[in-house]
């Protein structure tokens, strides 16, 4: 696809990042066996490369503002336009030396995303759309939902929270009810990656409670380009400020939603 300049921004800018992140991800498996550890190193190497993201889109918009993970929202000239950015959307699987994280940038344009990278560093998988243009993986890999229609034949990405929470006997009551209907359940640990992977036709659904705007943004428009429905747990939620999320390819939103929507 041949994207517009903001998109040409956001992919440069995601790039520029993932060679920092990738060195720093290089050095991660030898420390873990550091009495110290690697947090503190995985911590700063988050920062830099929030940095370097909001360093090269300042650069190209200086009038749009910004909201990171890590350093919070900066106020832009033009109040209808913002970056949001995830650096490093998948950090406990960096700190682990696990293969499986990315980064996530989107634009927003008056409440409403219109452009959005996500960036597989460690597997080179640039995943991106623009509003009306469809969802795109790489150069020329057009993404479209799966076409699965039975529950008994879906996959189903999920994330848990970290630390078990108040949204845990959700999410177990959740899970006893759809996995001995489906075929499998993944949790991998991104969810800007959870929901590009719906985009790609590699789950049929996923679904995620309390995340934030930075771990969304991005994936929510690229799974819509690519066929996807995307809607909060409950209806009468906010997507972005509730961050209560479920999504899944045509065919199966029904069902699935269903199953996940019942609380009896």
């Amino acid at each position: 696809m041949q994207g517009s300049a903001n998109l040409n921004v956001m992919i440069k800018a995601a790039r520029l990042a993932s060679r920092s992140l990738l060195k720093d991800f290089r050095e991660v498996e030898q420390l873990q066996v550091s009495a110290k550890g690697p947090g503190d190193f995985v911590s700063r190497a988050d920062r830099a490369a929030e940095e370097i993201i909001r360093e090269e889109l300042m650069a190209a918009r200086p009038n749009y503002g910004f909201l990171g993970e890590e350093g919070g929202e900066i106020a832009g000239k033009d109040p209808t336009r913002r970056w949001i950015v995830d650096p490093l959307d998948g950090t406990t699987n960096f700190l682990h030396a696990m293969p499986h994280w990315g980064i996530s940038i989107a634009l927003e344009h008056k409440g409403e995303i219109v452009a959005a990278v996500v960036y597989d560093a460690p597997k080179d998988e640039m995943f991106y759309s623009e509003k009306g243009a469809g969802a795109w993986l790489n150069d020329s890999q057009r993404l479209r939902v799966s076409a699965r229609s039975k529950l008994s034949e879906a996959v189903f990405g999920v994330g848990l929270p970290p630390d078990g929470g108040k949204y845990l006997p959700a999410m177990l009551r959740d899970l006893g009810k759809l996995m001995p209907m489906c075929s499998g359940m993944r949790r991998n640990g991104a969810a800007s990656l959870d929901l590009c992977w719906v985009a790609a036709g590699r789950f049929e659904g996923y679904w995620e409670y309390n995340l934030k705007p930075w771990d969304i943004a991005a994936g929510i428009l690229i799974a819509r380009e690519a066929g996807a429905f995307v809607e909060p747990i409950r209806e009468d939620q906010d997507l972005l400020a509730d961050g209560h999320l479920i999504a899944g390819s045509e065919p199966m939103f029904g069902p699935f939603s269903k199953v996940i929507r019942a609380r009896d």
